[in-house]
């Protein structure tokens, strides 16, 4: 299986490629370079191009795209309900664009269309590389947070618990992360458990084998 990411940095890619192999359980052919936005607003207006270039230029079988919530509305359950849309949640947004872009769009290259998966961080993904370490990082302490109109942390803190530093160079942002998900990777569920936006990247991934393409 061929897959592309489009991701926020070259961090974020690595850390998605080590997430998608484990839940695929096997290392997928992943289309290099990787695709970047240069944040949120960048991810939205780049993901059409992006599907129109996979699908009719290249013979790429999914498109996985991540982004960070940063203090955007969260995706919850009541999102997932048929015909529900969110103007203000990333995870709606950007299910609603591969809706839109693909549906008329002709088989091509022997598939059906690109196939998807999406994910969001929230509130950014350093929160993901915590998980189970820091058991007060979680989506649903950031959801309460908002309810309530206090964070119980900030990107920033988020960054030091993950780095050392609220500033990490690349280089060490990429080390730091691969050493975090040594741990995670070997069993993705707690993961998948902590932060619901991981897991519907997850159920995505796992969708890919059960479609008839």
């Amino acid at each position: 299986m061929k897959v592309a990411l489009l991701s926020e940095s070259p961090a974020d890619e690595a850390v998605l490629r080590v997430l998608v192999e484990a839940v695929l359980g096997a290392p997928p052919q992943f289309v290099s370079p990787g695709l970047r936005a240069r944040g949120w607003p960048n991810v939205a207006q780049l993901l059409p191009a992006v599907i129109r270039h996979l699908h009719f230029n290249t013979d790429t079988d999914a498109l996985v795209v991540s982004c960070d919530s940063d203090d955007s509305v969260v995706h919850t359950a009541a999102h997932d309900a048929p015909g529900y849309f969110h103007p203000h949640c990333r995870m709606c947004q950007l299910r609603g664009i591969f809706h839109r872009t693909t549906k008329k769009f002709p088989a091509a290259h022997g598939r059906a269309r690109v196939l998807r998966a999406v994910g969001v961080a929230v509130p950014a993904l350093e929160a993901w590389l915590l998980c189970g370490r820091d058991p007060g990082v979680t989506e649903a302490a950031w959801l309460a947070g908002q309810d309530g109109g206090r964070a119980p942390y900030s990107r920033a803190e988020l960054k030091w618990r993950a780095y050392g530093t609220d500033r990490p160079s690349l280089p060490h942002e990429i080390r730091c992360a691969l050493h975090e998900l040594e741990r995670l990777r070997r069993d993705p569920r707690r993961l998948e458990h902590d932060f619901p936006g991981f897991r519907a990247l997850a159920a995505d991934v796992r969708e890919w084998g059960k479609i008839n393409r």
